[in-house]
């Protein structure tokens, strides 16, 4: 199905929303990217020290208070939070459009 706009405005609005899609998926497969490394650095982690004798509940203390699980978290949040944003104002946008458009059929 194509898109008619009626306006510039009503254009703009849908454009801005669709770079603002773009942003929150790039956002997202960063979070996802930092999401897996925690879990690969996790599971390396429970190898290592299954080698060296150390229980599994150690093993998770120990993963859970280093430096990379903590830096694998706060990247996964903080890209987790954009991806939030950038969705909420694209969704904002899609409406504008929305409205916009509505309003030009209503004076037809």
């Amino acid at each position: 199905m194509s898109l008619s706009y009626h306006t510039h405005e009503e254009r703009a609005a849908w454009d801005l929303a669709e770079s603002l899609i773009q942003q929150a998926r790039a956002m997202m497969r960063e979070a996802e990217k930092a999401m897996e490394a925690w879990r690969t650095g996790k599971e390396m982690n429970r190898l290592r020290c299954e080698r060296r004798g150390i229980g599994k509940t150690d093993a998770e203390i120990r993963w859970s208070a280093s430096a990379t699980a903590k830096n694998a978290i706060t990247n996964n949040t903080f890209h987790v939070g954009l991806a939030t944003m950038y969705y909420n104002a694209a969704a904002a946008n899609y409406a504008r459009a929305h409205y916009l458009h509505a309003q030009q059929d209503a004076r037809f």
